[in-house]
């Protein structure tokens, strides 16, 4: 991660996801920004879609799910970021993410 973080070949980079050890690495991002959904539902209805499509997916057994949920509400292991709203249609938050890191005219 950190060689393609110091390689300045392309103008910007994105990576997605989510990792609880965030601490470690996280200063080396230029920005950050946290996809936020609106209710708890949304978030297992994800991890349901994702386990559907391969059944050894995090997120599927009953005690992965009240660990989603104690983050959730609780907002545990969330960096101090950016918070776009990720219940629009994905083309509205690939937008409004490149908005935020256009420069001003």
């Amino acid at each position: 991660m950190k060689s393609v973080i110091a390689d300045h070949s392309t103008a910007i980079s994105f990576f997605c996801g989510g990792s609880r050890n965030f601490r470690k690495f996280i200063r080396l991002f230029d920005g950050v920004f946290v996809l936020e959904v609106n209710v708890l539902g949304t978030l297992y209805r994800q991890l349901d879609a994702r386990v559907a499509r391969d059944p050894t997916e995090w997120g599927g057994k009953p005690e992965e799910k009240e660990l989603v949920a104690r983050l959730y509400r609780k907002k545990e292991d969330v960096p101090s970021s950016r918070a776009v709203n990720a219940t629009q249609p994905l083309v509205k938050v690939v937008d409004e993410i490149l908005r935020r890191i256009r420069p001003s005219p």
